[in-house]
């Protein structure tokens, strides 16, 4: 068996991109595995609640593209 150790600092940013992308989606395929902080939960909270007032608020998501 051959292994190497590879320094991910030693990667190109492509290569750290690639496995940037690799890691998040290994991470997004068990969400429930995903630690969700109790500040998150109340920004979200809060999020929601400021959206429910004034729906009109938000962005759409062309709108969204167009921004970034």
């Amino acid at each position: 068996m051959n292994t190497q150790t590879i320094c991910v600092f030693d990667l190109t940013s492509l290569e750290k991109l690639q496995l940037v992308e690799e890691l998040w989606d290994d991470l997004a395929a068990i969400p429930s595995e995903v630690p969700l902080y109790e500040w998150q939960k109340e920004e979200l909270g809060c999020r929601k609640a400021d959206f429910m007032k004034n729906p009109a608020s938000g962005l759409s998501w062309a709108e969204v593209k167009q921004k970034v």
